[in-house]
């Protein structure tokens, strides 16, 4: 999983500014239950009132207050009289609060000097106690009390202010400060709103900044993963592309399809999950953990502790369960579509034999153990989110049961509880989070390790780290010396001690029995796979010295199967490069015998051709195929059984404008038909991976027991003594 992860540094500086923003927006998200707290408590209950300190007092409650202090002139120390000449930082706090066309009376009205906030937590606690008995001074009973009734009163209310919680402590103080602006004229109804005005601006204003980071993190994971999309599919293919037929039989077509698109999907999903994940959910569950046991009374905190045990059993016990069966899933996708692939490139020979019921048994066993599987996990999964949902759903009942039996005994405030609820909240999110990628990583994981797979298997075929030139005084010379070949992991060779040279100028057919090993000999030219023992030699070096790339611009294959691709006949015809003028297209489309289908559609050259050629006959796919080769104008021509698909007179004709436009090239030939190689200035004969003989075709007839017998087995001896005295005659009678 890591080696795949490493592939993120070509989009380092998206990840980089990803992380950025998620710890943005996770501080601000951090920040907002203390915005909802605030409100409550001191927007609402408090009435705007931040401090339990009074910014402004009018002279006579601040003698009235400080009856219940012995710390006068610590109190005093804080505050000064305003008189005619204000300060400015005097003038502000009156303008705030009774407004600048206020008419007061010169040393009437203290205004708390400015002190940090140290200074002011020491005052708040010396004032906090006369500011909760402060109420009683203005209860008209009270004041017409006798002194010794009013000292028992005062006696047991301070024994209730000991008895209250800091939080409540002030809260209450607040009420009294509101009494005391009132005396003084202020709106304290507009000194709330205010506050509540201002606070739900700012907090409106981080949540938009909070939503602007969340929707940039979204498109950035989105197109951070595509480009790894991007990437590993560019990588899996150019491997792919370098893998002989060895590593494609190995991994199978299937396989790597899926492996390309299913697999890396996979890692896709995931990856655009997982910078929340990482990065997010630890900074807000943890950071929420902290502002639990910091900012807000700490007595709940074992809730979330219960809440989050829970948590982690669910999500372990359920991973346990379904880890397996995603490896399992993988591997049945593979069979899928390997039956699916087989099903429908097979499908002519299935409608021959009448075995689509069988066929369709097959798929629906690879379809319903696929769909077992899904099945399985999918409601092993879905349990998680109803089980996670049932436990935050709890967790907050219980945080509602404790929390409202703390705020009806005065130990915690209201607002404090809800922002206690949110934090709860955001730390069981960052959990049910984490256990979401829980879903997504075991799959991903495992597509990983199969991408892996691919991109660290090394290609059986590959180029020397120094490679050799040809030689071009020996252009078009194939030499085979004692070559032997088995197939990987065969017990016994299929080819063994070829030797014969193919000569410039010369065509060299190769015949034998079915099996014998003929498509075998001209696989091995290309280095589609790499001989046994021996080596062969193309102008006069060992294939496997020199480059691939180098070897195949100088051979044209036609295989056995004609193989075209979407596109068009020209594009088809100009496969081995677009810039192949039109003339040489034309001329190599009329050797190939080609143009006569194609100058009869209505788009010639720029008729459409679907995918493998479906929409031509095997006859006009084989020509396409070979004007494809002659167009590529290589030194040397390997047609493998390449003219199977055509009718006697086509094949003469396109052998005899063939051989005028390779009088000085290579041409090697595999073929089944005696009349295609008839011609042949060289014919060698195979026979169970063996030579069996070299020679003309006369030669040979009368030499060689094995081409005398598939000769006579395809025609008669008039026949074949017609042909040799007239293989053009015969050409014109087909």
């Amino acid at each position: 999983m890591l080696k795949i992860i490493s592939n993120l540094k070509y989009t380092f500086w998206s990840v980089v500014v990803i992380v950025i923003l998620l710890c943005v927006q996770a501080t601000i998200d951090l920040a907002l239950p203390e915005y909802t707290s605030k409100i409550v408590n001191v927007g609402i209950q408090a009435g705007g009132i931040e401090s339990s300190v009074p910014s402004i007092i009018s002279k006579d409650d601040m003698e009235e207050i400080l009856q219940f202090t012995d710390k006068d002139d610590e109190v005093l120390n804080n505050y000064s009289l305003i008189e005619d000449n204000k300060t400015e930082y005097q003038e502000k706090i009156v303008n705030q609060y009774l407004g600048k066309d206020n008419k007061i009376e010169p040393n009437t009205i203290y205004v708390l000097n400015q002190i940090d906030e140290d200074k002011l937590n020491e005052l708040s606690s010396i004032l906090v106690a006369p500011l909760i008995k402060f109420p009683n001074l203005k209860n008209k009973e009270f004041i017409n009390m006798p002194e010794q009734e009013k000292e028992p009163i005062l006696a047991q209310l301070t024994d209730r202010i000991n008895e209250m919680s800091d939080s409540i402590k002030e809260q209450t103080a607040v009420s009294s400060i509101k009494l005391i602006y009132k005396d003084l004229g202020i709106d304290t109804d507009k000194l709330q709103n205010n506050y509540i005005l201002k606070s739900g601006l700012q907090m409106l204003g981080i949540a938009l900044i909070a939503m602007v980071c969340a929707i940039s993190v979204m498109l950035l994971s989105a197109k951070v993963g595509a480009k790894l999309g991007r990437l590993l599919r560019e990588k899996v293919f150019k491997k792919v592309v370098s893998f002989s037929t060895k590593e494609l039989r190995e991994f199978s077509t299937a396989s790597l399809i899926t492996r390309s698109t299913n697999d890396i999907s996979q890692i896709q999903q995931m990856v655009s999950m997982m910078f929340r994940v990482i990065v997010y959910a630890p900074v807000i569950g943890i950071g929420g953990f902290i502002k639990v046991l910091t900012n807000n009374d700490n007595s709940m905190a074992w809730i979330i502790g219960v809440g989050l045990l829970a948590i982690l059993f669910v999500v372990g016990t359920l991973f346990i369960i379904a880890m397996p069966k995603f490896k399992k899933l993988q591997d049945l996708t593979d069979r899928l579509n390997l039956v699916s692939r087989e099903i429908l490139t097979g499908l002519p020979v299935i409608r021959a034999f009448n075995k689509e019921k069988s066929e369709e048994a097959r798929f629906e066993v690879a379809n319903n153990d696929l769909k077992k599987t899904n099945i399985f996990v999918n409601k092993t999964m879905s349990i998680m989110m109803p089980m996670m949902m049932f436990i935050m759903n709890g967790m907050g009942i219980l945080v509602i049961w404790v929390g409202g039996h703390s705020v009806d005994q005065g130990l915690v405030q209201v607002g404090d509880m809800m922002a206690f609820i949110q934090y709860m909240m955001q730390i069981v999110t960052a959990f049910l989070m984490i256990s979401m990628i829980s879903i997504a990583l075991p799959r991903a994981s495992i597509s990983s390790s199969r991408i892996n797979e691919v991109l660290e298997t090394e290609p059986d075929i590959k180029d020397k780290k120094e490679t050799l030139e040809f030689d071009v005084n020996k252009k078009g010379l194939v030499e085979f010396k004692n070559v032997s070949f088995k197939y990987p992991d065969a017990e016994t060779e299929i080819l063994e001690d070829i030797n014969f040279i193919a000569e410039p100028g010369k065509t060299t057919a190769i015949i034998g029995s079915t099996g014998s090993g003929k498509s075998t000999i001209v696989n091995l030219l290309p280095r589609f796979y790499d001989v046994t023992n021996g080596e062969i030699l193309i102008d006069g070096v060992n294939i496997q010295d020199v480059s691939q790339k180098k070897l195949r611009d100088i051979i044209g294959f036609v295989p056995q199967r004609g193989i075209l691709f979407s596109g068009t006949i020209e594009s088809n015809i100009k496969y081995a490069d677009e810039n192949i003028s039109d003339e040489k297209m034309i001329e190599a489309a009329k050797i190939a015998q080609a143009t006569e289908f194609i100058e009869k559609m209505e788009e010639k050259y720029k008729s459409p051709i679907s995918q493998g050629g479906t929409n031509v006959s095997g006859g006009q796919k084989q020509r396409i195929s070979i004007a494809r080769a002659i167009a590529k104008d290589p030194e040397i021509f390997v047609f493998d059984d390449s003219f199977s698909a055509l009718d006697f007179k086509t094949d003469s004709n396109l052998r005899e404008a063939l051989k005028e436009k390779t009088q000085n090239k290579t041409v090697i030939i595999v073929a089944q038909r005696i009349s295609t190689i008839l011609n042949a200035d060289q014919i060698i004969v195979l026979d169970e991976g063996k030579i069996v003989g070299i020679g003309t075709h006369e030669t040979l007839m009368k030499n060689n027991e094995t081409y005398r017998q598939i000769a006579l087995s395809q025609l008669s001896e008039e026949e074949m003594s017609h042909r040799d005295m007239s293989p053009k005659g015969h050409g014109e009678e087909e």
